[in-house]
C-alpha cells in the first residue's frame, strides 16, 4: 500500500525526536541507558505505540471516506448511463411519437412500430402424426432482439370445422404482445374461391385483404377502410417473396416466406415469415438485422396499414403453405 512507507517514516521521525528528548534529560541527570528505552536492539529509535495506533486509525478513516466517495461517484455515473440507454432504446425499435397517435395507432404501436418482424409458426405434432388439424399458433419476433418474443398469434376456431373444412375454415386469430395483452385481431370467414381476412381493433374493422383468383399467380388487394393502398402480384410457383406496391408500382413493404430446412418443409407447416417495412429512420442495425439487406421503400406504412400487412402474412400461410398433415402426405402441397 502506498501510504505505508509514509506512515513508517513519520513514526521513525517521531521516535527519533522522542529519543533525543529523553537522551538530553538523561544527560542532565548524569545517567546512561542501555538503549531499551530510546531505541531497538540495533540502535534504531523506538516507536510509541499510542501514537502509532492513533496514526493508523486516522489513515483507515481517510481510506474509508475515499472509498465511499468513489462508490457514490460510480453509482451516479451508472444511473446516468442507464437513463441515457433507456432514452436511446425506443429510437432503435420505434419510429412513432406516442403524442401524435390516435387511440387505434397507440394500441398498435408497441408491436408494429418496428422496421422488421419475423413470424414463426409452431410445429403441430397432432397434425403431423394423425392429420388432426390443430389451432395455428405463431411467435412474433423482432430481429433486433431475437432472444425474446415481442408478441404471439393464436387462432380460435371450431374443432369440427377445422377437421372438415381444413384451410377453408373460418377462424379468429388474436394478436397479443409478449405479456398476453390483446393488440388487435384478424377474422377470416369461410370461403370457396377467394379468401378474405379482416383486421380489427377493439371489434372495429380497420382494413381487409382480398385474394383475387388466378390460375397460377398469387394476387392480393389490401384495403384500409374503403381505400386500397397496396397490391401483391406474386408470379407463383417457387417465388416466396410477396411485395406490397402502391398504384404507381412503388415498393411499400415485403413479406418473405423463409426456407426452414428440408425436414420442416416436407413434414410440417412450421413456416417462417419476415415482414419488412423498410429501414427508414433506423440508425443502428445489430442482432439478426445486421445481416438483413436494407429495404428501400417509397414511404413508411402507417400503423393500421402494417396491421393489414400482418394479416396478409397469416392469410398467405393459410392459403398456400398449410397442408393436410399425417405421414401419408409428406410432400409440398399448396392447397387451393
Amino acid at each position: 500500500m502506498r501510504w505505508l512507507p509514509r506512515l513508517l517514516s513519520n513514526a521513525a521521525a517521531a521516535g527519533r525526536a522522542s529519543a533525543a528528548a529523553r537522551s538530553a534529560t538523561s544527560q542532565v541527570k548524569g545517567g546512561g541507558s542501555h538503549g531499551f528505552a530510546s531505541g531497538g536492539w540495533d540502535g534504531s529509535p523506538a516507536v510509541p505505540r499510542e501514537w502509532l495506533r492513533k496514526l493508523w486509525g486516522e489513515e483507515l478513516k481517510k481510506q474509508k471516506e475515499a472509498a465511499r466517495g468513489l462508490g457514490a461517484l460510480a453509482g451516479s455515473y451508472q444511473s446516468v448511463e442507464a437513463a441515457g440507454a433507456a432514452r436511446e432504446a425506443p429510437s432503435r425499435s420505434y419510429q412513432y411519437d406516442d403524442r401524435d397517435l390516435d387511440p387505434v395507432e397507440a394500441k398498435l404501436a408497441p408491436l408494429l412500430a418496428r422496421p422488421n418482424l419475423v413470424i414463426a409458426r409452431d410445429i403441430e405434432w397432432a397434425n403431423i402424426m394423425f392429420a388432426f388439424e390443430q389451432e395455428s399458433r405463431y411467435i412474433i419476433m423482432d430481429p433486433l432482439f431475437p432472444q425474446s418474443p415481442v408478441g404471439f398469434i393464436r387462432e380460435k376456431s371450431n374443432v369440427i370445422f377445422r377437421q372438415l373444412l381444413r384451410t377453408r375454415r373460418p377462424f379468429v386469430a388474436e394478436i397479443t404482445d409478449a405479456t398476453g395483452n390483446e393488440i388487435f385481431t384478424v377474422r377470416r370467414p369461410f370461403w370457396l374461391i377467394n379468401s378474405s381476412i379482416y383486421a380489427e381493433v377493439d371489434g372495429k374493422e380497420i382494413g381487409v385483404v382480398h385474394r383475387r383468383w388466378h390460375l397460377w399467380r398469387r394476387i392480393y388487394d389490401l384495403y384500409l377502410g374503403n381505400r386500397q393502398f397496396a397490391v401483391v402480384e406474386n408470379p407463383g410457383f417457387w417465388n416466396w417473396t410477396f411485395s406490397l406496391v402502391d398504384e404507381d408500382d412503388k415498393l411499400l413493404a415485403q413479406v418473405d416466406r423463409n426456407w426452414r430446412g428440408i425436414g420442416l418443409e416436407l413434414f410440417t407447416d412450421a413456416g417462417q415469415y419476415a415482414i419488412r417495412f423498410g429501414d427508414e429512420g433506423l440508425r443502428h442495425k445489430f442482432g439478426l438485422a445486421a445481416d438483413a439487406e436494407e429495404l428501400c421503400v417509397a414511404r413508411q406504412l402507417t400503423l393500421p396499414e402494417r396491421a393489414v400487412a400482418l394479416a396478409l402474412a397469416i392469410s398467405l400461410d393459410s392459403d398456400y403453405f398449410s397442408r393436410r398433415g399425417g405421414w401419408g402426405l409428406p410432400f409440398l402441397i399448396a392447397t387451393e
